[in-house]
């Protein structure tokens, strides 16, 4: 082995966690561990940020302490490492913009009708063109600004994940409930709106949080 497997051999065996324990927290096979660690393949980079973290130690550690002679690929990751706040703080003023259209939407479609007297049907077409243009945003933003997960990140996600299961639960029975008793179909598919602009505040909530712990 050269110095890099035996040093993440030895961060390894220190936490004293076998290689399957860190290969279910960084979600890779065993193998790709061991392959780390006897030289056979280096870790890519959206794992060495959740690699180091789970050792204790900070990336510029790992490689400035071991002199990695790749000074492209040393070069190349710190570069990443800039731009990933960047993208953080791109991706939630984006995500902040379709929000806001989102609420704008909802506002329309509250007052075209009946206060301003509006077609209905154009006053529809024009909500839905409102939620396309902000759906479309906040897919742009999250594909273009996708991030690399910290093992933190990866936990905030499942918080998030089961809060999102949970309101979708309740949201259903709620609709259920109000769409029975009034027979109104046509107007309780808003909730479903109102549903979709809270999963995207609760995204934009924990990105925020995650972008200040980052500072």
């Amino acid at each position: 082995m050269n110095r890099l497997g035996e040093r993440l051999f030895k961060l390894r065996r220190d936490k004293k966690l076998s290689q399957e324990e860190v290969a279910e927290k960084l979600n890779v096979t065993r193998q790709t561990i061991s392959k780390w660690e006897t030289d056979q393949s280096m870790p890519d980079f959206d794992k060495v940020v959740p690699l180091c973290e789970l050792y204790g130690i900070t990336p510029d550690e790992l490689f400035i302490e071991l002199k990695v002679k790749e000074n492209s690929k040393n070069n190349e990751f710190v570069t990443l490492l800039e731009e990933e706040k960047i993208k953080t703080s791109k991706k939630a003023k984006g995500i902040a913009v379709g929000v806001v259209l989102y609420f704008l939407g909802v506002v329309w479609i509250m007052i075209s009708i009946p206060v301003m007297n509006m077609n209905p049907i154009v006053a529809s077409a024009l909500f839905l063109l409102i939620c396309g243009i902000s759906t479309g945003i906040i897919i742009y933003v999250c594909i273009k600004y996708k991030k690399i997960k910290t093992l933190k990140e990866t936990e905030s996600d499942k918080l998030r994940n089961q809060i999102s299961n949970v309101v979708a639960i309740i949201v259903t029975i709620i609709y259920l409930i109000i769409s029975f008793q009034t027979m109104a179909w046509h107007l309780t598919w808003i909730i479903w709106i109102i549903f979709g602009l809270f999963e995207e505040i609760l995204k934009l909530i924990f990105m925020l949080r995650s972008y200040k712990d980052e500072k």
